[in-house]
């Protein structure tokens, strides 16, 4: 599986270790940035790369770190085809692949800790979209929704 990840300032460190990890584990990661820690850098900035890919397929899912998350979350959202999410805890990192067929996990940095951030990550990268008509239906909806307000 191919992962992409990224973050801006706020989960700097944390997309380090996360990198580390996965690439002990066997994933090809592809680092989005930053590359190098700039407190003034902004999360719009960082995850934009890494949206694009995974909605052009040169990633299957991807993660992206802030310090609360939500910046992360709001900005890969805005780019149609991701289906981003933050996430806090165990349930909502498998569930939230299984029935809304989510694609980026977006992680605060500086609200959750090491050891769960790689449980969340790895809840998340094997769990699979499981397509039942009525998740496929409100897919379908989501992505009739993307259609509308594109501009």
């Amino acid at each position: 599986m191919k992962v992409g990840i990224a973050a801006d300032h706020g989960g700097f460190d944390q997309k380090q270790e996360i990198f580390d990890y996965l690439t002990e584990k066997g994933y090809e990661v592809t680092d989005f940035g930053a590359h190098e820690f700039d407190e003034c850098d902004d999360y719009p900035d960082r995850v934009k790369p890494l949206a694009l890919a995974l909605v052009s397929g040169e990633v299957d899912k991807g993660i992206a770190i802030c310090g609360s998350g939500v910046g992360v979350t709001v900005a890969a959202n805005k780019v149609p085809g991701v289906r981003a999410a933050l996430i806090t805890e165990a349930y909502s990192a498998h569930q939230g692949v299984e029935h809304d067929n989510m694609n980026l996990m977006c992680l605060g940095g500086r609200v959750i800790g090491g050891v769960l951030i790689k449980e969340l990550v790895e809840i998340f990268l094997t769990a699979e979209y499981v397509e039942k008509e009525r998740f496929q239906r409100r897919l379908r909806k989501v992505e009739a929704l993307e259609r509308e307000f594109r501009k």
